[in-house]
């Protein structure tokens, strides 16, 4: 996919004030419970902040608190009156009868709105003749208001090029502009939720989990949109990495109360834990303070010599604000996989494969050979054919071409679409209890458990559990049965940051063979050890990581993004206006009198540009040589012979790391190039 320029779009104009949004003592209350107690922070103008905090503790509610559509208890919300805010929920479904361009441009309805009211201004001041007198003036004062508000939100073949950028940047085709938005699905119904709140231009953005239906490419366009956005940003998200490239604060909500650090997750996490060891501490203190009090006034409570002792014990107790440490971390998901059967050394293997869906090809004439032990990951954009391949593989739907799985190759498949495939009339025990044999038919309470179900929750049928709980109990399934060869279709959707963890280490540790597919870079980062990209209708191999992929990616987008600039410009050349043709007429003259200087400084300007071109040209051509050794050392460590050569070994990661500098001073060297030259 090209680069995306979203610098086009007009967000100069957002208004910017010391104090975006103040919440002040803020109480929800559920069930007679509070949620939040007497919370207070404010939203600066160019905040970015991450709402963190285990599953429950209230993030989306206060999301909802800040827009108006939560009540709450007591305190209150400022939002000044000139201050927008953008609201993006985690589900939201769309009307039909629209194309996807009609759907988004529906944002724009303030402008139409505005047109009519300086179409009707206009022609009301065209017949008024008292120009002096106060209601003329404020007629003036209206349609100046009107008319600059217009100006910020652009006209309406800047607001359709806009449309297009934000659109083509989250994923969709220009082939998509004119399809229905009743033809896709509910993730792709979100992007176009999510370009809608985008192209509001709203003071402050808050979105609740905007990567959950973004594939890589995606999340990377958000990413760098939101980090050069003018207004505040306040996100929920489990995508990690997306959290650590996009905020610099991060407000934690633990047990009705909220903490704010300066900082971003990753960094957070390590303040947090110095605070956690601290409540801690202050906590053992207090219990072990409330403890002998109590001892003190259970021994001395009949004794009328301590009677005065004992009423200022007790009135000390019911006075003492009792601490309370969240014991999130100890209510994660703990478990492994059973050892995986062995099959044989070729898992899957697929030769001229292809599948559509009626006239419309998913994937065309592919070859793919996966090994045993091999863990790999399925990226690409959405509507690609990474799921398809994955129900192909696991046998759910038919195809053309060869497909085989191994000798003794035994699946474990966790799909997306858990309602498909749960009893919705089952309870949770009994889903689990239904396919449990032998001595696991005695541990279905301790693996529930495990998956945080207890108590109650394991008689709770399927149909009333969020999905979030559906996930986890989907991929409890897995537990009962060992497989040669687990299919994991985006099994963190549902899933908060500890929980992911727990679950990429029980991956690594798992001994079978490994399908994923996912869009969470710091989840695939260091368990899938070779990436294929879908696109176009075929698959691309990396022999590396998420971080090798992204980086070749990054690279190909940049060269194509230099073609087409390239490609442009040499139009431009070959068909001046008759402007350009006086212009360049004019340059090639000899320097006017008196101009000796400026001449010499465009020289040295001129020189100072070869240079920096002859460095991007010298480092791109020895990228080129980098990946092409690496290439030949991948192929001789694919042959058998050379599987313990440790030598080989090494030879590849000395030019993987040069390579991973090389593309660092490409990077730096074109962008000082652009810089210099204009562009």
């Amino acid at each position: 996919m090209l680069h995306i320029p979203f610098a086009m779009l007009n967000f100069a104009k957002i208004f910017c004030r010391i104090i975006m949004i103040s919440i002040n003592n803020v109480t929800v209350t559920f069930s007679g419970n509070d949620l939040f107690q007497d919370i207070s922070f404010v939203i600066n103008p160019k905040d970015r902040i991450g709402l963190t905090g285990k599953n429950g503790a209230g993030k989306s509610t206060l999301l909802k608190t800040i827009v108006g559509l939560q009540p709450i208890e007591s305190g209150s919300v400022t939002i000044p009156g000139d201050v927008t805010v953008g609201y993006l929920p985690q589900q939201m479904d769309l009307p039909g009868g629209r194309t996807v361009m009609e759907e988004a441009l529906t944002c724009f309805e303030d402008a139409e709105n505005l047109e009519s009211e300086i179409k009707k201004l206009t022609d009301e001041i065209s017949e008024r003749t008292d120009y002096e007198s106060e209601s003329y003036m404020n007629l003036i004062h209206k349609l100046t208001d009107a008319t600059d508000k217009l100006n910020m939100i652009g006209n309406s073949n800047q607001r359709e090029a806009e449309t297009e950028v934000v659109l083509k940047g989250l994923g969709f085709k220009q082939s998509d502009f004119k399809r229905q938005t009743s033809e896709f699905s509910g993730g792709w119904k979100m992007r176009i939720i999510l370009a809608k709140v985008i192209l509001q231009k709203p003071g402050v953005f808050l979105l609740d989990e905007p990567t959950n239906h973004l594939d890589i490419e995606s999340i990377q366009w958000l990413e760098d949109f939101l980090k050069d956005y003018p207004g505040a940003v306040v996100l929920i998200s489990h995508d990690r990495s997306f959290l650590d490239n996009v905020t610099k604060r991060t407000i934690e909500i633990s047990l009705g109360k909220i903490y704010d650090y300066n900082a971003p997750y990753t960094k957070y996490l390590e303040l947090r834990k110095e605070r956690r060891q601290q409540q801690i501490s202050a906590y053992e203190n207090q219990q072990k303070i409330i403890q002998d009090t109590e001892e003190f006034i259970e021994r001395f409570r009949y004794k009328p010599t301590k009677s005065n002792q004992v009423q200022s014990r007790m009135k000390m107790l019911a006075k003492m604000e009792r601490l309370e440490v969240d014991l999130e971390d100890n209510s994660s998901i703990h478990f492994k996989f059973p050892p995986a059967p062995r099959s044989g050394q070729i898992v899957v293997k697929a030769s001229n494969f292809t599948k559509a869906f009626g006239e419309k090809v998913i994937l065309k004439d592919i070859d793919f050979q996966l090994e045993r032990g091999e863990k790999v990951a399925f990226v690409g954009r959405n509507g690609e054919g990474k799921t398809t391949f994955s129900r192909c593989i696991i046998g759910q739907l038919p195809y053309d071409g060869e497909l085989k799985l191994g000798y003794n190759v035994s699946i474990g498949y966790y799909a997306q679409n858990q309602d498909e495939l749960l009893d919705l009339e089952k309870t949770v025990f009994q889903t689990l209890d239904d396919i449990a044999t032998g001595d696991m038919r005695t541990k279905v309470r301790d693996i529930l458990g495990a998956f945080l179900f207890g108590g109650e929750d394991i008689d709770k049928k399927v149909k009333v559990l969020s999905g979030g709980e559906r996930a986890r109990l989907e991929m409890a399934k897995l537990l009962f049965q060992p497989y040669s060869l687990l299919v994991l279709d985006e099994p963190t959707n549902h899933l908060d940051i500890r929980s992911k963890e727990i679950l990429k280490q029980a991956l690594l540790a798992y001994d079978g063979t490994l399908i994923l597919v996912s869009h969470d870079r710091d989840f695939l980062h260091g368990l899938a050890e070779t990436i294929y990209e879908f696109k176009d209708q075929k698959v691309k191999q990396y022999k590396g990581d998420i971080t090798y992929f992204l980086e070749k990616l990054k690279l190909e987008n940049m060269r194509q993004f230099e073609m087409q600039k390239s490609k442009n410009n040499q139009t431009a050349k070959t068909e001046p206006t008759n402007d350009s043709k006086n212009v360049s007429a004019e340059n090639t003259s000899a320097p006017q009198a008196g101009s000796k200087e400026d001449y010499l400084m465009r020289k040295e300007k001129e020189k100072a540009l070869r240079k920096l071109k002859s460095q991007v040209d010298k480092s791109e051509q020895r990228v080129a040589e980098l990946e092409s050794k690496l290439d030949e050392i991948q192929k001789k460590l694919e042959l058998p012979e050379n599987q313990t050569d440790m030598e080989l070994f090494k030879q590849y990661d000395n030019i993987k790391a040069e390579l991973e500098n090389e593309m660092n001073f490409w990077e730096e060297a074109t962008m000082k190039y652009e810089e210099a030259s204009g562009n």
